[in-house]
Parts: C-alpha cells; structure tokens; sequence
C-alpha cells in the first residue's frame, strides 16, 4: 500500500502523474483519466479562488450524480476548502437549515434542482453567491450567479498549491446521526484516506477493478468507499446517475464493473427479479454491503459473483469487515479492523458478556479514524462521544472468536412481555417470502404485551395476496 499523502489534492496530482492515461472516472456518457480529473479540477480550483473561496471555507453543492460533483470535490480540497453537499431531496425549512448550519459561502446547484434551492434562496443567512450547474445564469437567477462554465475558464494558469494538512477538514457530510435533525459529520482528509485503504485491504480490492456505485455521491458509500478507494489504487470509479432495479446489471455491463455495493433493501430487489439467461453476463466478481441476508448463497449461484458483509455508518466509517480467506458465518458483518476497538455496551455503559446483545461504541486508535464530530453542535458531539466512546446506536452481538453480529437499531427493538426482539430479523424473515417486496416492521404500543411488531408490507404484485401474512 502506498504511503498516504497529505491531503486528496496531492494524491491526485500523484495519480496523474503515474497513471496519467488510466481511466479514473467512468459515469454513462463520461469518461475521465486521471490527467483529465487533475487537470479540470486545477482549472476549478482557480476559478473558485477568483471568487473568494478560500482554506476553511464551507461550500454547498446540492448536485445530482455527475463528473461536476466528483471535480468540484477535489478542487475545493486543493484549495483546503471544505465541501459539504447536501441531499438532493432536501427543500424547505430541512434545505435551508443543512446549509445555514455549515455557514458556507457558496451554493453550487443544479439547474434541474430550482424549485428546491430557489424556495430557500432568499432565506439564506451566510451563502454569498450562487453557481449554477446544467444552465447558463438567466435573468431570474440572484444577483451575481456564475455558470459552473467560468470557474473552468481560467486553464493556463499555475496549479493552486496552499498547505494542506491530512488533519484539515475536506468533507461535511450529513446524517441524522442517532437521533434528532440532520447532523454534518466531520471528515479530515486523513479520515477519508485511511478509509480508502480499510476497503482497500478489507475488500481485498486490485489495481484492474471498476468500483460500481449507483447511490447519491452525498453518501459515504460513493464518495468515500467508492471514489477514494479508487483514487488509492489508481483504478477507476464508476458511478451510476441513480439507483435502478430494471437498468442494474445492463449498467454494471456498460460500465464493465468488477466491484459493486448493495444496501439490504436493493439486494433484495435485484434477487426478486425474474431470473434470465443475462444474469452471469458481467464481469463483476464481488459484491459487498450489509446487511447479508440468508439467501445470500442463492443470489451468489445465480449471479456468478461473491457477496461480502460489513459494517459501517457516517460517522466512523467501515469498521467491520469480514475474513476474505475465512468460512462464512451467516449473519456475521466480521470482525473489527486494526484502526479502531470496540465494545457492546448495556444501557448503564457497562461491557456486555460474549454472545449478549449491547450497543457497539467505538474508539479511535489512529488519529482521524473517526469524523471528528458534528459541526457546528458541540453538545450533539460530546453525546454522540459520552465516556470517550463514540455510540453507534446500533445492536450487535459478539462470539468467541470476536465476530460481530448486527441486531437492530436501538430503536429497532419491540419490547414484547420483557424480551427485546430485533425489529431486522422479524424484517429478514417477511422478505424470504416471493410476495413481498419491500418491508419495515415497527414496535407499536400494546396494553397486554408492553409492545408488539407491527409489519407495513409492499407486496410485488400489489393485485396479489400473500396467503402467508393473514
């Protein structure tokens, strides 16, 4: 594994010069090698320090899946800005406090976003300037707009090279974290390298794979365990617009993907198609994600390619990575990588036995192996820290051999006559049944039993009825 550079500005500028040709970012349509990405995102780079952006900075981008995202990301790291994008569903009150609370200075959005970011404009308490993606800036855009066309126009000019240390701040990224409104984690660009490597390793990823990720690049899935990983190896990223259950496997065809990531609920819905003669005709040959679900061995010999658990969230990353080289363990997520140590805690914070279910905590061993906390919310931070352990809020299991087990959310847990039933398992179990295609069971309260499971069920053929739920 190469030595990690400062920040992801110089590992790029790195990559371009030992693989300038290679192809680095794959998206239907587009096609960039790492001279391209490095050379673009130096031109966006200039351009934004004509505007004023500056180390430190905040900047927003409300983007949908595309080049322009990835580049701007890494132009804002070579200036030592931070980016910090927002859900693309976002609108309304939920829009404008996600950008206010970072207090970032420019808003880059997209033109097919107007009617949530331009509801918000006005209401903006920091934002100084808007550039626009998609459109040129119209009449009725706010005073000043720029099209994202000029911050490309400067591209003869000397590459920007400011200090950029691996413990400065390059991602905001947001999540509701255990419990209340949305939360921007902090990631230092050591956070998002030393990450890259983790899945490097724990993946037993190689220098020829395609990373495949069809979900929003505002997620740590496609920006961190997709984009950097890729970056490490000097392999390519290839990301999809937009998760699709019917155009999945023509697009991992189309983008000649070896790697993919799965979330519980698209696995299942790729298993649920009807099988076809195509369903071996690609070269992907893993899969990873969580949760693993029984099945997994079927989806593995009708699709040709090995499935993987982990465990991950926001705030610490990808944690939990199974033994390539070990016999499966149904419904394990595997076993704690070197960068952190772990616990499963009761209520009262005290260490559970091996084999009881308690609440995984997590602490660093390594500088950065963590977000550093939520910005701009010292108290959310200093409770999601307690004691000095960062609390997942997730319950696990652990056996003796110090595989790990994923239960529920504490909040995922019906309290029925005293014993806690995982509201996942309960879920794991409805899905194995062909009718149904999507479901969520909840704890509803109840006068005789304390709580009990409540299932809200989507069947595949909502015309049909699944004898086995009545």
């Amino acid at each position: 594994m190469r030595e990690p550079p400062t920040s992801l500005g110089a590992e790029l500028r790195a990559a371009a010069r030992e693989a300038p040709a290679r192809c680095f970012l794959r998206m239907p349509g587009v096609e960039l090698s790492y001279a391209d990405a490095d050379r673009l995102s130096d031109a966006l780079a200039r351009g934004l320090a004509a505007q004023g952006v500056r180390a430190g900075d905040r900047v927003s981008l409300m983007l949908p899946n595309g080049a322009e995202f990835v580049l701007l990301w890494f132009a804002l790291a070579k200036l030592g800005a931070v980016t910090a994008p927002v859900n693309t569903a976002f609108r309304g009150e939920v829009l404008r406090q996600a950008i206010d609370l970072v207090n970032s200075r420019l808003l880059i959005a997209h033109e097919s976003l107007r009617e949530q970011w331009a509801g918000v404009w006005p209401a903006l308490a920091k934002v100084e300037r808007l550039v626009l993606v998609g459109a040129p800036p119209g009449p009725d855009d706010p005073d000043g707009t720029l099209g994202y066309e000029a911050l490309l126009a400067d591209t003869a000019g000397p590459p920007p090279m400011p200090e950029v240390a691996a413990s400065d701040l390059c991602l905001l990224l947001y999540t509701s974290g255990t419990t209340g409104r949305s939360k921007a984690a902090m990631m230092a660009h050591r956070f998002v390298l030393s990450q890259a490597d983790g899945v490097i390793e724990g993946l037993g990823l190689r220098e020829d794979d395609v990373l495949y990720c069809p979900y929003p690049l505002f997620h740590l899935d496609a920006a961190v365990m997709t984009i950097a990983p890729a970056l490490r190896l000097r392999a390519t990223a290839a990301i999809g617009e937009r998760f699709s259950v019917s155009r999945y496997w023509e697009e991992v065809r189309q983008l000649k993907a070896t790697v993919f990531d799965f979330m519980g609920a698209t696995l299942t819905m790729l298993w649920k198609q009807p099988p076809g003669p195509s369903d071996r005709d690609h070269a992907a040959r893993l899969g990873w994600g969580v949760p693993l679900p029984a099945w997994a061995p079927e989806f593995e010999a009708r699709f040709g390619c090995r499935l993987v658990e982990l465990y991950g969230s926001t705030e610490v990353g990808a944690i939990l990575y199974t033994p390539l080289d070990a016999p499966r363990r149904p419904g394990s997520c595997g076993r704690v990588g070197p960068l952190w140590e772990v616990q499963l805690q009761d209520a009262e914070g005290f260490a559970v036995p091996v084999g009881a279910v308690g609440e995984l905590v997590v602490r660093p061993r390594a500088p950065d192996a963590l977000m550093r906390g939520y910005y701009g919310m010292p108290e959310a931070t200093l409770e999601a820290f307690r004691q000095q352990w960062f609390h997942t809020g997730d319950l696990l299991r652990q056996d003796a051999d110090g595989f790990f087990y994923f239960v529920g959310r504490n909040k995922d847990i019906v309290r029925r006559r005293g014993e806690n039933i995982s509201a996942a398992e309960v879920e794991d179990v409805l899905l194995r049944m062909t009718d149904v295609a999507e479901v969520a069971v909840v704890a509803a309260p109840d006068e005789r039993l304390g709580e009990h499971a409540c299932a809200f069920v989507r069947l595949a053929d909502p015309a049909a009825r699944a004898p086995e739920l009545t």
